[in-house]
């Protein structure tokens, strides 16, 4: 358990698929119970493992992961963040995630991927701003590299 234990305090006992906090007196082999989860399906890949719920982790199996953008979020053609999340990882840079009607629905999911990311992709400084153009505003993330 000392694995376990590991990576949950260092995630801060919260899933890193669902985003929902991990009870930590909860069995292991309970669905909302913790695991230990790789980010990625790719065995040959180098990536921190990361606290799941049980449940989370065997619905995922071994495919990528979509992490879900949340349904209050007005964002049209919103990227797929954990393709996103790795080519930050990897090259740093700036990438356009969404695109919004209004600058406070812009400005809510600037703020809401900021906080996602601190958890998705711990150590890696991110974020969030947003550029007006052609009657709607673009929501764009920026991390320098690691």
């Amino acid at each position: 358990m000392s694995l376990l234990d590991d990576v949950a305090e260092r995630d801060g006992w919260r899933c890193w698929v669902c985003d929902e906090p991990v009870d930590s007196d909860m069995s292991v082999n309970d669905a909302r119970g913790p695991s230990v989860d790789s980010r990625t399906a790719d065995r040959k890949a180098k990536v921190a493992e990361r606290l799941a719920h049980r449940g989370c982790n065997t619905r995922k199996g071994a495919v990528k992961v979509v992490i879900a953008w949340p349904d209050h979020l007005y964002v049209a053609d919103p990227a797929p963040l954990i393709a996103v999340a790795e080519r930050l990882e990897r090259k740093g840079g700036r990438e356009m995630v969404g695109r919004c009607p209004s600058e406070r629905d812009a400005q809510e999911a600037a703020d809401w991927l900021e906080d996602r990311f601190s958890r998705l992709v711990p150590g890696l400084p991110v974020t969030a701003g947003i550029q007006a153009g052609g009657g709607q505003f673009l929501v764009v993330l920026t991390a320098g590299r690691r």
